[in-house]
């Protein structure tokens, strides 16, 4: 086995490959960029190498750098992770060239399989169900529009060279598509340096289900069943689990086959990804085959009881797989969720910034977290927003998302946004927990975006009887310091009013050996806890249900965050409460009539001037973020008074 490996990569895929080396006793080195040098992957490794600067393209795509990295420090191999190089042939054949080993495919294979016009015609010469379509690139978006017609709306326009979401635009008319056609091959010229584009047809209301597959030097190709990753915002996963609540035995047999067999055909080796998409028949077609690791690895981990990472680094060490296609088994149930600094609110926008507080979920036998940062970390403009993996098991699909809503409510991140009131609302959504989706679930589930009103259902009773607890709390230890003013702490108080907005509770009070007995809207709560004035996390028995709420004092207000949303709740004695609401209100300023970049990012097109009559839903400026490019569009009818930036220019919030 390799005594040392180099992981090109940065964050969590970097730091969970270095937990299986470090296992095996191998020895790594991490690279990273100028933005990268105090990030947790850099720490866990035993060696670092400097690469370049922030961007990408000067850093974790530098192929020379990284195998210079490599002859500096004697790493025998490079594990590539996801994203940068992990599906690039030509930095596969730097490291042969070089002597080193890919911890990853054949050549061959990437660049068949890296290719989506390729791919196709030679997953159908492999007996592979492949989606009607126009298998050439496009020269222009009026070719575009042609072949579309040819093979009738709904069509999806995508980048030859694309994934993850990117150079994907879904077109049901002659306009969408000429728009399509140039956003799609806009991002893909700037995500891959490629972008040829070409026509499938679109099959409604698909599910997207893939085959993960591991494949040795010997030829032994096995399949480790299958993962739904229907769950998509933007041709973007958000939820992924294994195995598919939708697929039969049969459809996951033959499925599983035909993925090997299109590895067979481009004698593949190492860890892959047939992706498929399926119709309401159980009818599967070929997607795309990626030849990597997918983000989603860890529930295909969970429910088979493998180490991808390991087989990975076995097959690239010239070893024979140690399992056959009768040892794989299905163990369960598991379910992840992508947790990203965006802000659901605001249409998903990036949030970029320093982790202030971060603290993850107890994990253990069914929890799990994948994670690159820590503490004081920074999410940083240059590189994918994703803050971790949060993972859960359970012996059935409905223990798991209990397990997953459980340690929603316990993951505390501050200092940036993020998705976390969106996972938590897609955990408790009914079309969800009973697995009647598509990949057009959220489009349909939220079609006018996300709101605070269409966040998981939360127990406002629970929340004021947790709110009564932590205050009581609070006036103990108030009461405790020598010095206190006379009354201020008011011990012994059993009456109070809760209060949010302009909605009054009242809740009683009486404290007891072994917790606190709350009356308050009707309810009776019985809350036993060990909660400690400052906590971040109010971890409870309540009425004999373990829970999770997260607080944080305002003044003198507490924000309470359960179910992914934040209430601020205020716990004040009937005559503080009656004197509150004479309390006056600050209004918000009102910025309706200004067109507000909601994100950092470049500024690449900027369609209007000072004076133009602009119409509501008319584009008025495009914004470069996270590789994606953002249409920010008019609210409303007016004129342009004034235009006050350029194009070119790098824009903050």
């Amino acid at each position: 086995m390799f005594k040392k490996i180099l992981i090109a990569n940065r964050g969590e895929i970097a730091c969970r490959a270095m937990r299986t080396a470090r296992r095996m006793g191998i020895a790594t080195v991490a690279i990273h960029s100028d933005a990268d040098q105090d990030a947790l992957h850099v720490r866990m490794a035993d060696e670092a190498v400097p690469v370049g600067t922030a961007p990408s393209a000067d850093s974790y795509l530098r192929g020379d750098r990284i195998v210079a990295a490599c002859r500096q420090t004697g790493a025998e191999a490079v594990y590539p992770g996801y994203g940068f190089l992990s599906e690039n042939a030509d930095f596969a054949r730097q490291l042969a060239d070089a002597g080193i080993v890919f911890i990853g495919p054949n050549v061959a294979a990437i660049e068949a399989m890296g290719d989506k016009i390729t791919s196709k015609r030679l997953a159908e010469e492999a007996g592979v169900n492949v989606i009607p379509g126009f298998g050439g690139a496009l020269e222009n978006a009026e070719r575009a529009v042609s072949v579309a017609r040819d093979v009738g709306y709904p069509v999806m326009l995508k980048a030859s060279a694309g994934g993850g979401g990117k150079g994907m635009r879904l077109a049901r008319d002659d306009d969408q598509c000429r728009e399509g056609f140039t956003r799609a091959a806009n991002e893909a010229r700037g995500s891959f340096g490629d972008d040829r584009i070409f026509v499938e047809k679109y099959i409604e209301r698909p599910r997207h289900v893939e085959i993960q597959i591991i494949a040795d030097e010997a030829g032994n190709t096995l399949y480790l069943n299958e993962r739904e990753c229907s769950i998509q915002r933007r041709h973007q996963k958000v939820i992924e689990e294994a195995p598919s609540p939708f697929l039969d035995e049969a459809t996951r047999k033959a499925m599983g086959e035909q993925a090997v067999a299109l590895a067979r055909a481009v004698s593949y080796r190492s860890a892959g990804t047939v992706e498929f998409i399926v119709d309401a028949q159980r009818n599967f077609y070929f997607l795309e085959m990626n030849t990597r690791l997918q983000v989603e690895h860890p529930v295909t981990e969970l429910i088979t009881g493998l180490d991808l990472i390991e087989l990975m680094l076995r097959v690239a060490d010239g070893q024979t797989l140690p399992v056959a296609q009768s040892d794989v088994t299905i163990n369960g149930w598991a379910v992840e969720t992508r947790i990203y600094a965006e802000n659901p609110l605001r249409n998903f926008l990036p949030s970029v910034g320093r982790l202030l507080r971060y603290r993850e979920p107890p994990t253990g036998n069914t929890v799990r977290v994948d994670a690159g940062v820590e503490e004081g970390g920074e999410i940083s403009i240059y590189y994918d927003p994703m803050i971790a993996k949060l993972i859960t098991w359970g012996t059935t699909r409905n223990a798991a998302i209990a397990e997953m809503r459980a340690a929603l409510d316990a993951y505390y991140i501050r200092g940036v946004e993020t998705n976390i009131a969106f996972l938590a609302a897609l955990m408790h959504h009914p079309r969800f927990t009973q697995g009647d989706f598509s990949t057009d679930f959220i489009d349909e589930a939220y079609p006018d975006g996300f709101s605070a009103e269409q966040a998981a259902p939360s127990d406002a009773g629970l929340l004021c009887a947790v709110a009564g607890v932590v205050h009581s709390r609070v006036l103990e230890k108030a009461a405790s310091i020598d010095g206190t003013l006379p009354g201020y702490a008011a011990g012994g108080r059993r009456d109070w009013v809760v209060v949010k907005g302009a909605l009054e509770t009242p809740l009683r009070i009486e404290p007891g050996a072994e917790g606190d007995e709350i009356e308050t809207g009707g309810m009776h709560y019985h809350v036993s806890s060990g909660w400690r004035v400052a906590d971040p996390l109010f971890v409870a028995t309540v009425n004999g249900e373990r829970v999770s709420v997260q607080v944080e004092r305002d003044g003198i207000r507490y924000r309470l965050t359960h179910g992914g949303v934040s209430d601020e709740l205020l716990v004040l004695n009937p005559r503080a409460a009656l004197l509150n609401r004479h309390m006056p209100v600050k209004a918000p300023p009102d910025l309706s009539k200004f067109l507000l970049s909601p994100m950092p990012g470049l500024l690449v097109s900027l369609t209007v001037e000072a004076g133009q009559a602009i119409k509501a839903g008319e584009e008025l400026a495009v914004v470069e973020a996270m590789k994606m490019e953002n249409s920010l569009r008019a609210e409303q009818d007016g004129v342009v008074a004034a235009v006050l930036c350029a194009v070119g220019n790098t824009l903050e919030v």
